[in-house]
């Protein structure tokens, strides 16, 4: 059955209709519940109500496979825009992005020129950016891109998914550098070839990799809601002794507050990851095939304030 579901929405996230009446009708709907806002702007209200709360944050501008040069630039160009807000309004953020919105999928060069000028900025201000995972056809490019500019600044940061038998020998390959990690479950739909397509094993591997790199030294968010993980993780940091700043844990806006709230008070840190944009639907239905239990969670956070 939970396969049956997340093939269900992965269906539903890539239907061009729904995602197009979504943008055109449901942004007022998303709005504070799934997503911060449809721009930058109108997200920094939330942004500052999470930081009160003793909440960090991660945006993102929602929207991938830039098919032209043009529109890269002003992806480019709309994140130059956002870090220097997170500094101006001295918010707790960070900022992820995909590399196909800056034009992997066109040009290497054009996705490392625009990278360059988004990086330059991040290294003024002080503000992280976090190059986020696609699907497998473009993993090896994402971490080859990630060692790159690793190799000039330091405000970068990549993810890893633990349902690809991959990523055990690529968190191996990138320890050396001391890197800051977000370690997630993976939401795309893969081939057995390529991913575990067992729930049990994906589970075994994500602990696996949590160890292994709080073990090597990096700086590793665990995001996850599954609170097996969360268990797994704090029973880790008291066995090996590891600094509570050398963790954090990451979860989704309008999922799991209440638990979120409560590892605060515990002492742990948390990140919220708040997307924004008009292209949320996709977002959704990938966050709700990731895992069933999210479907009760996005439910209780639309149908409450």
């Amino acid at each position: 059955m939970e396969a049956v579901t997340r093939d269900f929405f992965l269906f539903l996230s890539k239907n061009k209709t729904l995602n197009q009446l979504a943008k055109s009708r449901g942004s007022h709907f998303a709005t504070g519940k799934i997503i911060g806002g449809t721009d930058f702007a109108s997200s920094i209200a939330c942004i500052k109500a999470l930081n009160t709360q003793g909440l960090s944050v991660t945006v993102d501008h929602l929207g991938e496979f830039v098919g032209s040069p043009e529109v890269a630039a002003e992806r480019t160009e709309e994140c130059i825009e956002t870090i220097k807000m997170i500094h101006n309004e001295k918010l707790d953020s960070h900022v992820s992005l995909k590399m196909t919105s800056l034009g992997l999928d066109i040009d290497w060069d054009l996705v490392v020129q625009n990278m360059t000028r988004i990086l330059e900025t991040a290294e003024k201000y002080g503000i992280m950016v976090t190059i986020d995972m696609e699907d497998v056809t473009r993993c090896q490019a994402t971490i080859d891109l990630f060692k790159q500019f690793k190799e000039k600044y330091e405000n970068v940061s990549t993810v890893l998914q633990a349902y690809l038998y991959r990523t055990e020998q690529d968190l191996a390959a990138l320890s050396h550098m001391k890197p800051f990690l977000r370690l997630v479950k993976g939401a795309y739909k893969e081939s057995p070839k390529h991913a575990f397509p067992e729930k049990a094993d994906v589970d075994t591997n994500y602990m696996k990799l949590i160890e292994q790199s709080l073990l090597a030294g990096n700086y590793t968010g665990i995001a996850t809601h599954d609170e097996n993980m969360i268990e797994f993780t704090k029973a880790m940091q008291r066995k090996h002794r590891i600094p509570m700043d050398q963790f954090e844990f990451q979860m989704l806006y309008g999922m799991r507050t209440n638990l979120q709230q409560a590892l605060v008070k515990q002492g742990y840190r948390v990140r919220v990851y708040v997307p924004y944009g008009m292209d949320w639907y996709g977002y959704f239905m990938r966050r709700l095939a990731e895992r069933p239990a999210n479907i009760a969670f996005a439910f209780k956070g639309i149908t409450q304030k």
